[in-house]
């Protein structure tokens, strides 16, 4: 009989939330089977009042959510190794259910491809899910798992061969599609990535657009995106598609100055590594409902 799989868990805080964060801690703690190590990455402010046993690392300066991750994510080891599987769990929000962890467990277990496993996100006030927190194009229902082409940030498991494999999310990325980055990376080595609607992650509904830096680096980062990924001939094809997409929704004047000052940047600025993904990835995409043009 094999030993259960190690679970750690990553938390980035900027100290505004010690209530929810201690919350989310205790939920951890309490979930089913071997204990869940867990490393708080306090990303330009002072980690304090946390239980006994977490681990805390304080950063002096805020280096955005994939280098603060990448920070929690190396105290397990270089790329986690110390863990086989590490979570990724937002500082506001609660697993409810304390088999969380055997499920994510057993999904690993069962298959070794497995590489990543994005949870179920619903307001604790209401139980929704909004759509946009479901990682497919078809996200009418979200009590459907399914395999998918990308994951949510904050919610979600990863297999730490895939980061000692591929490496781990971009750091000059800040914030916005860091994870959609290291899934086509994730993607294009070989490894699968499913949503799995029956692991929950209790949020509360905020729009993304709260951020000042969102309709910037959102624009920004959409162009590393493709720069860094995909083919050359697929590069102004996704674009273009999400130029049409962002004026058919109609953003206020200020936001689409914003979003376009970001575009322009993104082309304007270094990227990181460019390592464009195989045709049979993009076909591996397309077959799975994201073709990587949308």
């Amino acid at each position: 009989m094999t030993a259960p799989l190690k679970l750690g868990a990553v938390v980035i805080t900027m100290g505004t939330r010690p209530d929810e964060l201690r919350a989310l801690l205790d939920s951890v703690a309490k979930q089913d089977g071997d204990p869940i190590e867990v490393v708080v990455v306090g990303n330009g402010a002072p980690v304090i009042d946390v239980p006994e046993g977490v681990r805390t690392v304080d950063l002096p300066e805020n280096l955005g959510i994939p280098g603060g991750r990448n920070v929690g994510i190396e105290a397990f080891g270089p790329g986690g190794r110390d863990v086989d599987v590490l979570l990724f769990l937002d500082d506001d929000g609660l697993l409810p259910d304390t088999g969380t962890a055997r499920l994510v467990r057993e999904a690993f277990d069962a298959d070794p491809g497995l590489g990543i496993v994005s949870f179920r996100i619903a307001d604790p006030e209401t139980g929704l899910t909004q759509r946009r927190h479901v990682p497919r194009l078809r996200a009418s229902d979200p009590m459907r798992s399914s395999r998918v082409t990308t994951f949510l940030g904050g919610a979600n498991a990863v297999r730490t061969k895939v980061l000692g494999e591929v490496g781990g999310l971009p750091d000059e990325f800040f914030y916005a599609h860091e994870e959609t980055d290291l899934a086509w990376r994730a993607l294009d080595a070989g490894w699968s990535i499913e949503y799995r609607a029956d692991m929950l992650l209790l949020h509360p509904t905020m729009p993304p657009s709260r951020h000042a830096v969102y309709h910037r680096m959102v624009a920004r980062n959409r162009v590393w995106v493709a720069r860094r990924n995909l083919p050359l001939p697929l590069v102004p094809v996704y674009l273009a598609v999400w130029v049409l997409l962002t004026l058919l929704r109609r953003p206020s004047l200020p936001a689409l100055r914003a979003w376009f000052g970001g575009f322009v940047e993104g082309w304007r600025t270094p990227c990181g590594p460019r390592r464009p993904m195989k045709w049979r990835t993009v076909w591996r995409l397309t077959r799975l409902g994201r073709p990587p043009v949308i």
